[in-house]
């Protein structure tokens, strides 16, 4: 059955909330989120601002690209295909992507362009190089920016220089040198704050430097800045330059064995990209001719070097087989005879043509390369032939297998002088004619747009990682804090009954910031005054009907107010529960009995002065103590000076028979009593009230803490009646699903 109050305005009905502990609550969750929805949204908005940021500072970054063939055949003559054997075998498109950026390829890319040397403007840090670039971006012309900030050794647009020549010590690669821009075309090239030479536009400048065995030589070919302006100048290794290169350069094949290879590359600069690529391109066939140029020329030197050998054997074959014929006469050779010897010159021409055939791999290849153990494998195939003929020839009498091993002498070198002679003329005319196997389908052209940052997308991905970022935070969050958010948990724990839940009041943060405004304010500033029909004082007087059915059997009529720890709310609750009190016709005392900090007499427009601290002292009397609060229709007494020794002044005996005598006067006595955990004080005001409310703030309790408020208390014999659960949270679904507030005002009759 649920709690009902009713007055002549409102009426509250409160069911307290009921859940499985052991569960994870759907709600639960949606309401940490809505807790923390400010921060989410601050943490989200944070990162968005730094996505943004970066893509508007983060310097763009430009693609260009160019197609190469690589033909399988060289387009030289159609008769030359014969030779294409000894040229080598076609080569595959990996290889020629590993050969595009190599060293060989990439080293003279960097020389012929100077890109081991690189001079830019300096620019401010983080912003200025986005500040230059949007100043280019309206400003096309000669026009240099003016300095921004008072910094006029930045650059902030509009500078530009080309060095042609800059030459440093070994010890000085890789490391940054200063170039001061002056009037008139002059400068000065500092390195680490100290002069290292001062030259002019269009003309070399040249130091030799302390040790005289290293000097650092500059030419500046173009200058354009204002005076005091600052560049970096730096000269690489060409290692560096060309890994530099290597890692912005892609090179793939399109499609499967097509030999067409696209090339990319990305600079920061566009036109930088756009010349790079072109020159690799050109590199690239010019190397690829040279090459294919130098194998034929080896091809040639070394049929050079077979042909006069072979000469010399066909010679002297063809005067052994004339000499024998002279002396024994001419012998006629049998059909049989003659095939047979057809098919040794045959075999024979093959093994030959194929042993030099080895010989050239051999110059390239080692024994175990698969070309050369290929031919080795014909090589004793052919030769398997050659002995099956040798037992044919070996039945033959005498004189025809002599004649017939001359004759074949003399035919297997006619015929393998023949071919070389052939393939020298050939190789010769191929040679004069190679023009290679690549070819540039398309040169690089100017990028039109950058490709880096992805300024939608990096947008788009901050706002998202923002957001998971603030809700993880947010569950992080509420993970560390293990404050109690569940009056059933309190329940449950500590076997004392919760009297009331107060909900959040905004209307009470304005009171509390006007009263650190007008510190002297002789008006009271009370919540149940200002808005009486706020939902905290709602609470208030559910508690007052509590409060009621608790003091049937009480020993006196003494109500002590305090909580674990500073800050939850206990003097709130005080004045606002004697206020409500009071409007039931009940005649109530406030005491501040806070001697430390109290300071309700703020909230009231009363002084602290001629307080409890004196009358316990002696120093005043009663009449002298009590204050009429006539807009709440309740009596005060304020804290008094404060005493350098409030727990001694309440174990006065005369604190004692001051709360038998006044409570007698009135229906209720309310103290203000410090934090259990912090002082002693309440433990010794408790143990004279009939009923103890220790006040305890949502989510800012471990359960740890209240065990420990509620031992002390109880270890002095104070009767701790009820817990006020203050401060709930009206946004959170953990304290609204579980309880319906209906409200009823008056209305005026139409």
């Amino acid at each position: 059955m649920p709690n009902t109050s009713f007055d002549n305005k409102k009426a509250t009905v409160n069911y307290l909330p009921s859940q499985d502990d052991d569960e994870i609550d759907l709600g639960e969750l949606l309401a940490t989120l809505v807790d923390n929805k400010w921060l989410i949204a601050f943490i989200t908005v944070v990162i968005l601002i730094l996505g943004t940021a970066k893509a508007l500072i983060d310097t763009p970054v430009y693609k260009t690209d160019a197609m190469l063939q690589v033909e399988k055949n060289s387009p030289s003559l159609g008769a030359l295909e014969p030779v294409a054997a000894l040229m080598g075998d076609e080569v595959e498109a990996l290889t020629e992507i590993e050969l595009i950026k190599s060293r060989l390829i990439l080293g003279a890319v960097v020389k012929n362009l100077n890109q081991e040397i690189i001079a830019k403007p300096k620019f401010f840090p983080v912003i200025g190089g986005a500040i230059a670039r949007r100043f280019q971006q309206h400003n096309e012309g000669n026009e240099v920016s003016s300095a921004l900030f008072g910094q006029s050794s930045y650059a902030w647009g509009g500078e530009a220089i080309h060095v042609d020549t800059f030459t440093v010590p070994p010890n000085w690669l890789g490391e940054k040198l200063i170039l001061i821009a002056g009037e008139q075309g002059h400068f000065r090239l500092m390195y680490e704050d100290e002069l290292v030479l001062e030259g002019e536009v269009g003309k070399l400048a040249s130091k030799q430097l302390e040790d005289e065995q290293h000097s650092v030589t500059l030419f500046v070919s173009f200058l354009k800045s204002r005076p005091d302006t600052q560049f970096i100048l730096m000269r690489q290794s060409a290692g560096e330059a060309i890994s530099e290169l290597q890692e912005n350069l892609g090179v793939v094949e399109k499609g499967k064995k097509t030999g067409i290879l696209a090339l990319t590359l990305e600079s920061t600069n566009p036109n930088d990209a756009l010349q790079t690529l072109n020159e690799i391109a050109n590199i690239y066939v010019r190397q690829n001719v040279e090459q294919k140029s130098a194998e034929a020329q080896k091809t040639l030197e070394f049929l050079d070097k077979q042909l006069p050998q072979l000469k010399e054997q066909l010679e002297a074959a063809t005067t052994a087989l004339n000499d024998y014929r002279t002396r024994h006469g001419s012998i006629d050779l049998d059909l049989e005879t003659q095939g047979v010897l057809k098919g040794v010159v045959e075999i024979q021409t093959q093994i030959t043509l194929l042993q030099q055939k080895r010989d050239e791999l051999r110059q390239k290849f080692t024994e175990s390369h698969p070309s050369v153990v290929s031919i080795d494998k014909q090589i004793a195939r052919l030769q398997g032939q050659m002995n099956s003929n040798d037992k044919k020839i070996e039945v033959l009498p005498e004189t025809q297998q002599v004649i017939l091993r001359l004759a074949r002498d003399v035919k297997v070198n006619t015929e393998l002088y023949t071919a070389l002679l052939n393939n020298t003329q050939t190789l010769r005319v191929s040679k004069a004619g190679t023009v290679g196997n690549v070819r540039i389908i398309d040169y690089a052209v100017l990028p039109d747009e950058p490709i880096k940052p992805k300024k939608v997308l990096i947008v788009a991905v901050s706002f998202i990682l923002g957001l998971i970022l603030g809700v993880a935070i947010a569950f992080i969050r509420k993970s560390l804090n293990r404050g109690v958010e569940d009056p059933d948990l309190i329940e449950k724990h500590l076997n004392i009954p919760v009297y009331a839940t107060i909900p959040h009041s905004a209307q009470q943060l304005k009171i509390n910031a006007k009263i650190k405004k007008n510190q002297q304010s002789n008006e009271p500033s009370i919540l149940a005054l200002e808005n009486r029909d706020d939902l905290a004082i709602e609470s208030l007087r559910s508690l007052r009907t509590t409060l009621h059915f608790a003091f049937l059997e009480a020993q006196n009529n003494i109500i002590m107010v305090t909580g674990p720890s500073p800050g939850v709310g206990k003097s709130f609750v005080s004045i606002n529960l004697a206020t409500v009190l009071a409007e039931a016709g009940k005649k109530i005392l406030l005491i501040d009995g806070d001697l430390r900090k109290g300071f309700i007499n703020k909230n009231l427009g009363v002084r602290r002065e001629q307080g409890l601290s004196e009358f316990i002292s002696n120093t005043i009397t009663l009449d002298m103590v009590i204050h009429k609060i006539p807009e709440a229709n309740f009596d005060f007494i304020a804290t008094g000076s404060i005493p350098p020794n409030p727990s001694e002044l309440l174990l006065h005996e005369r604190f004692g028979i001051f709360l038998e005598n006044i409570s007698k006067q009135y229906d209720h006595v309310i103290i203000d009593s410090p934090p259990i955990l912090a002082v002693t004080d309440a433990a010794i005001i408790g143990r004279m009230a009939s009923a103890t409310l220790m006040v305890i703030r949502a989510g800012q309790h471990p359960m740890r803490e209240l065990e420990q408020s509620t031992k002390r208390l109880l270890q002095a014999g104070v009767d701790i009646k009820g817990i006020v659960f203050n401060d709930v949270p009206e946004t959170s679904s953990r304290y609204g699903y579980g309880k319906y507030v209906y409200q009823y005002s008056y209305q005026k009759s139409k």
